[in-house]
């Protein structure tokens, strides 16, 4: 074992032998309380471990950087974020992001893990509330599901412990996504921009034929000659992109338009959505004319 907080180095080598290697420079210390007993460079775990070892009692790695450690690809942050308990001190690290949290109990918290790190659910749902924008925390959700990193239960589970967390809508929202199900589609919110952007009311699951067999668009538009596809997640999953592509493929081959949303789109970019089917519109009343 290579990190140690001073107290472990002195009870496995001994003070005289801590203080001469450190003195000669053949071991580090990297932070107050902690000794290497190396003097290379760190690898990420042990740059982990570090943060850990000089971080109060309870502390725990966090949101992505706890991710990362289960696993996660796509969302590599030059922070390292740690949970520590309330009212503790900040470690005197540079690089690193400091939350303070109530809820560090073995619920949320892998204990036996070194480094000592928050559980998958907890992480994305800190991971979703730290996040720059609405666009990345719903990203970072749903792809935790798609790497296989948690299960709706433990996500449902998670949030019940968290009522007051930061974009907890969103969270829940992307976990439907992400679960799929008819609670995951936007209608109500699609009928909305609709009739807002004023077309008629379309043919819902409208079949188009294709090479290898029958597809279904979400909505078709009669008079507007005009498709729409919403996609309940973002096209992390390959196979299912691949589908969705190859279906939109097949429309535009019978000189049809199709416009493709995402449900979040639907949800909270309202006003986007209705310009382009506006425009849709009036693109496709210039080409009938």
């Amino acid at each position: 074992m290579t990190v140690l907080t001073t107290a472990e180095a002195i009870a496995l080598h001994g003070r005289a032998t801590v203080r001469r290697h450190l003195n000669r420079g053949t071991w580090q210390r990297p932070a107050h309380g902690v000794v290497i007993d190396h003097n290379g460079p760190l690898s990420p775990e042990e740059r982990h471990r570090v943060v850990v070892a000089a971080a109060p009692d309870g502390s725990a790695l966090g949101g992505l950087t706890s991710l990362e450690v289960a696993g996660l690809t796509g969302f590599s942050s030059d922070r390292t974020f740690l949970v520590v308990p309330n009212g503790s001190r900040k470690p005197d690290l540079p690089g690193i992001e400091v939350h303070q949290s109530i809820h560090l109990h073995l619920d949320d918290v892998l204990g036996a893990h070194t480094p000592r790190r928050t559980r998958n659910a907890r992480s994305v749902i800190d991971a979703a509330s730290w996040c720059s924008n609405d666009r990345l925390a719903r990203a970072v959700t749903i792809a935790a599901f798609q790497q296989g990193l948690v299960s709706s239960r433990q996500m449902r589970e998670a949030i019940t412990r968290r009522p007051t967390q930061k974009r907890r809508g969103l969270v829940i929202e992307s976990v439907l996504d992400a679960a799929g199900g008819i609670q995951s589609l936007p209608e109500r919110d699609f009928e909305e921009a609709r009739r807002e952007a004023g077309l008629s009311k379309p043919v819902r699951q409208r079949p188009v034929r294709g090479k290898d067999g029958r597809y279904f668009l979400d909505a078709w538009f009669d008079a507007e000659q005009f498709g729409v596809e919403v996609h309940g997640i973002p096209h992390l999953a390959v196979r299912q992109w691949d589908a969705d592509l190859f279906r939109a493929n097949e429309v535009a081959i019978k000189g049809d338009a199709l416009l493709m949303f995402s449900s979040y789109a639907i949800r909270h970019e309202r006003q986007v959505v209705v310009d382009q089917l506006r425009r849709a519109k009036a693109t496709s009343l210039r080409t009938v004319a």
